[in-house]
């Protein structure tokens, strides 16, 4: 599967989607993020099962801001809805597919309760 790319009015529906969903926000003048584009591109390839989706920051300045971004690439995973990741940096793509095979693995009812005892004391 090809990267798809998101807007201020894709961005939320797509990543609430069931399932898996890397974000990778970039920018056409940032040399790590050119570098991580082909890794990205590959895993994309690799795990048709996940969604992989990019932010591009100079034509999404108010969502790169609305995400907090401070530095480029950021890498954001979310499965089912829920933010399971968030870092700035380029990856190698061994290290993309060990974050892949952690985040499939991550039980998510366990999440899922943990996020409603924590909305229960705040």
């Amino acid at each position: 599967m090809s990267t798809i790319q998101l807007s201020g009015s894709t961005f939320d529906y797509i990543i609430s989607s069931p399932g898996i969903v890397l974000v990778d926000v970039w920018a056409a003048w940032c040399g790590p993020c050119r570098m991580f584009a082909p890794v990205f591109e590959a895993a994309a390839s690799k795990h048709p099962d996940i969604i992989f989706a990019k932010v591009d920051t100079e034509a999404e300045p108010q969502l790169s801001a609305g995400l907090g971004i401070r530095s480029i690439p950021t890498l954001m995973i979310f499965r089912d809805g829920i933010q399971l990741y968030e870092q700035p940096g380029a990856l190698p793509a061994t290290a993309l597919e060990q974050l892949i095979t952690q985040v499939q693995a991550v039980d998510m009812a366990e999440v899922r309760k943990q996020l409603a005892a924590q909305s229960q004391t705040a």
